[in-house]
Parts: C-alpha cells; structure tokens; sequence
C-alpha cells in the first residue's frame, strides 16, 4: 500500500485536500490513515456540516503531521525518506515549542491549548514498511 496525499470530498460541497489516504494499487482500496482519521472528523464536524456553498480545506493547516509530509513533497520528494522527514518532524517541534514558551510568557491559555495539540499530533507517526508518495 502507498500512503498517498489526496482530496476528500464531503457532502459534494467541502473538498479537503492533502489528507493522508492508504491506497493498494492492486484492489483500489483505500483508506485514511488512522493517525488523522479523528482530525479529520473533527473538521468536517467543524466546517463540512455547516457549509452552506462549495468550500475547500487545506488538511495541513489543520494538523502538523500532514502539514510535515506536504512540506516533504512540495520540495518534489516523491517518496518519503524517513530520516529526512524524522528530521524534518524534530524541526517543527522545536519551532512549536519556541512559540509554547512565547505563549506561557504571554499567559495565553488558548493558544497554549492549540500548540499541545499539534505537538501531540507530530507524536503519532511511526515509521512502517508502507511506500509514501505523493498522488497530485
């Protein structure tokens, strides 16, 4: 199976692109991957059922692991390199850590929130055997 980056449509009016999807090549299965599947529920609970037109979401502005893969293949990778995107992932968590640390400062308990979360969902990710690339 290769872990693709693909559009999910829901209802016909909200298009979510770069969502991390589990494709088999010889059965046309596919599947989202289970590190994201709660994010991305969470979000067309958010913005999905409420729509009232046609809308699209951008899945990496919404959860840092996907916003590291999409940076991995923006910079032309098609397949992912594990170490490069362990090195890549290590980046991030540091640079949210730096603005955790600005927040405290600030007392901002809201934006405090926010970056726990995406830190928690940066610590999902394990390396396995499967083949990432990105489908365009």
């Amino acid at each position: 199976m290769n872990l693709l980056l693909r559009m999910v449509i829901f209802a016909k009016q909200t298009e979510i692109q770069s969502v991390p999807v589990f494709t088999c090549s010889s059965c046309a299965k596919s599947e989202v991957y289970v590190d994201v599947k709660k994010d991305l529920t969470d979000l067309i609970a958010k913005y999905g059922k409420t729509s009232t037109g046609k809308q699209t979401l951008l899945f990496q502005e919404f959860n840092e692991l996907v916003n590291v893969f999409f940076e991995m293949f923006s910079k032309g990778r098609k397949y992912v390199n594990i170490t490069e995107f362990e090195r890549m992932r290590e980046e991030r968590v540091n640079q949210l850590l730096d603005v955790y640390l600005l927040a405290k400062t600030m007392n901002d308990e809201e934006w405090m929130e926010d970056i726990q979360k995406r830190l928690k969902q940066l610590k999902k990710f394990t390396a396995n055997p499967y083949r990432m690339n990105m489908n365009s």
